[in-house]
């Protein structure tokens, strides 16, 4: 991808990332994150959550990921911030959870050879991640 051939209001190709519970263990072997809403059903349920919930920061990671795999690489990552919006409920069985991360350009800076790309997010058919949005720097 060059910045030339990326105009506002390309769309990247959406992708499904399926999240399963061995996700969250590694990721929470990676992170430090051992907090127990992420591996334990019967504690999730007890503070009110529909059962194991993917790690906020895992989701936000695989946003980063889209943008980056989209862009060439994760060094063309210039910015990335999101907001948490919903919960990535993720069962216990062999399908886990689906995140569809879709996404648009949104402006780009000619000066600077960057792109801004607003990133949507996906589970159960809601919105899991808000005001997502990356600035790509292409070559």
């Amino acid at each position: 991808m060059k910045f030339g051939e990326v105009a506002a209001g390309d769309e990247l190709p959406p992708a499904d990332i399926t999240v399963t519970r061995a996700d969250l263990i590694r990721y929470a072997g990676a992170s430090g994150d051992f907090n127990v809403i992420h591996w334990n059903d019967r504690v999730a349920t007890s503070v009110g959550l529909p059962g194991v919930i993917a790690h906020g920061m895992y989701t936000m990671a695989l946003g980063g990921r889209y943008v980056s795999d989209w862009a060439g690489g994760a060094g063309a990552v210039v910015e990335y911030g999101v907001r948490f919006t919903n919960l990535v409920p993720v069962p216990d069985d062999d399908s886990g959870a689906t995140v569809t991360f879709s996404g648009k350009v949104t402006k780009t800076d000619e000066a600077a050879s960057t792109v801004t790309v607003t990133l949507t997010a996906l589970a159960g058919g809601q919105k899991v991640l808000g005001k997502a949005i990356a600035v790509v720097r292409l070559p």
